[in-house]
């Protein structure tokens, strides 16, 4: 069976934070990671939201993540710095 992909929702929050802390786990850096709920929210879905996610879910389950989000420099007419 296919994953089913579909945007991430308030609801996802915890799942992603989740995932986030496996990562880092997985990385070694278990207390690197700062982000909370709230912050995440904010990124996610508060006014003038900066950043986008997906949820995989493989046979009903979720089973990964993607964030996303764009920087574009109004000035140059194209992606911005990464700085």
């Amino acid at each position: 069976m296919s994953p089913a992909i579909r945007p991430a929702t308030p609801t996802d929050i915890p799942l992603i934070l989740r995932f986030v802390r496996e990562l880092a786990k997985y990385e070694r850096e278990p207390n690197a990671v700062a982000a909370t709920e709230e912050l995440m929210h904010a990124a996610l879905f508060g006014e003038g939201h900066v950043a986008h996610a997906l949820i995989a879910s493989l046979n009903g389950e979720p089973a990964g993540f993607a964030l996303y989000f764009f920087n574009f420099s109004t000035w140059l007419g194209r992606p911005g710095p990464l700085s």
